[in-house]
């Protein structure tokens, strides 16, 4: 039997972002997976930090994201 067709969500973005309790939208930053050496460690824990995305790609963002808030 075929499964009805509904909302899926999109699995590419939610591996991606993470929407907070008040609804905010949350990345990872880019430069974290190698050349770490060359990197100081100031710069390696801010990168460690998580940051709110731009508000103008929060709705294409929460668009994929049909069962977060």
């Amino acid at each position: 039997m075929r499964r009805p067709k509904g909302i899926k969500t999109k699995k590419s973005v939610a591996k991606r972002f993470k929407i907070t309790a008040t609804g905010k939208v949350m990345r990872s930053r880019a430069g974290r997976r190698h050349l770490l050496a060359s990197k100081n460690a100031k710069r390696r824990r801010n990168l460690g930090t998580s940051k709110e995305v731009d508000s103008t790609d929060t709705y294409r963002i929460k668009q994929n994201l049909p069962f977060s808030r």
